[in-house]
């Protein structure tokens, strides 16, 4: 009963901590950037690429994983076996457990080149959640660690 409890624990933690992953999208605030000033800049988008956002590295999915195949393989055999099946079992579910928290966290972006009023060009990269185009007038938001392109 108590590997039950354990395996569902670690998902459990797996799953929280993935889905707090901060949001890189162009129209997402954070408490801390809501009623802030932001500096606001005008400009024109010269090109727009297609990029993946990958999700910070974190310990969580491979201790989680690593949990999981700790217990799943120590129901392998009995005395040595089943020690030599925890050790293998946490090793596979490490690596394992940190290719699925990666491939979660993965999102499609954008990197925006803007060549501002100034003649200046600048690049932004954010969540793919509104599309921009060549020629198109935008504004760039910048403040609090944030920059942002927005129409």
């Amino acid at each position: 009963m108590s590997n039950v409890r354990l395996l569902s624990a670690a998902a459990a933690a797996l799953l929280i901590l993935v889905g707090c992953a901060g949001s890189q999208s162009g129209s997402s605030y954070s408490s801390a950037q809501a009623r802030g000033e932001m500096s606001v800049r005008m400009g024109v988008v010269e090109s727009v690429r297609q990029v993946s956002i990958e999700a910070d590295k974190s310990p969580v999915g491979a201790i989680a994983g690593g949990i999981v195949g700790g217990v799943a393989g120590s129901n392998v055999g009995k005395g040595k076996g089943s020690t030599i099946g925890s050790v293998l079992g946490a090793v596979a579910g490490g690596v394992a457990g940190q290719a699925i928290e990666q491939q979660i966290g993965k999102k499609a972006g954008v990197e925006i080149t803007v060549k501002l009023d100034n003649g200046q060009f600048t690049a932004i990269t954010q969540e793919a959640d509104e599309q921009f185009h060549p020629g198109e007038r935008v504004r760039i938001l910048s403040g609090h660690g944030a920059t942002r392109v927005t129409h």
